[in-house]
């Protein structure tokens, strides 16, 4: 399984929300590069990196902050956040992005979305499927859609999609467990499919058990910046 770490954007410093409330935001470091740095130190070789600011400007907006630490480390970087046209994601690879995920995108205009896949291949692209009360939600959080979220899986699967980043936004910033009996059912329903499992991972138990549920990655970002795991414990 790929561990994953977070770095979340605001202002080009490193913070964490919580349940993806802008306004319950902790800066944890001013130079996110320094943090991606340490993440590679310690044998690290994946970065999840979350444009909040693009998220809600609807464009991109932190793409320096993503060229810096491709430029300075080896990471590889799924971007996401704000990816809403062909310029955004041009954008994001240009500047050193492996991967970039879309999720809003994704639900309200699948035809460009189908269109990023058909140009960049299965390869770089990851589907968000942010989840609440059973329900995909969009813009940055702040919007729930009426789709459900195994239809929404199914429906971009069949149309060649391999990665999705699973987040229940009821977990994400507390610290209090991820929605583990989520991702098996989705991993039961879907095998195919690289699940990465995000929000709320809090002990390396935990990431143990996702790995026996058979997650492709996880993501975890509060419970390295708090102290809850530690970097070592997530070795290679």
């Amino acid at each position: 399984m790929e561990i994953i770490p977070a770095i979340d954007l605001i202002d080009g410093k490193c913070v964490r929300l919580t349940e993806g409330d802008y306004t319950q935001k902790k800066v944890y470091n001013e130079d996110p590069l320094e943090v991606a740095k340490e993440f590679e130190a310690h044998g690290i070789r994946r970065l999840h990196l979350v444009d909040l600011d693009g998220a809600r400007a609807q464009h991109i907006v932190n793409h320096k902050v993503l060229e810096r630490i491709a430029t300075h480390t080896n990471l590889l970087i799924d971007f996401g956040g704000g990816l809403k046209s062909d310029e955004d994601v041009r954008i994001a690879f240009e500047s050193g992005a492996r991967q970039v995920t879309g999720g809003t995108v994704a639900v309200k205009n699948p035809e460009l979305f189908l269109g990023w896949l058909e140009r960049y291949g299965p390869e770089r692209l990851i589907l968000g499927a942010d989840v609440k009360d059973g329900k995909v939600a969009v813009s940055g959080w702040q919007e729930q859609s009426e789709l459900e979220l195994f239809a929404f899986l199914e429906g971009y699967l069949q149309k060649g999609i391999r990665y999705s980043i699973c987040t229940d936004i009821s977990k994400d910033g507390r610290l209090e467990g991820s929605a583990l009996e989520l991702y098996k059912s989705l991993i039961a329903r879907f095998p195919e499919l690289k699940l990465i499992a995000s929000g709320g991972v809090t002990t390396i138990d935990e990431v143990h058990a996702l790995r026996e549920a058979g997650c492709y990655g996880a993501i975890i970002g509060k419970a390295i910046y708090e102290g809850r795991i530690r970097l070592q414990e997530l070795a290679p």
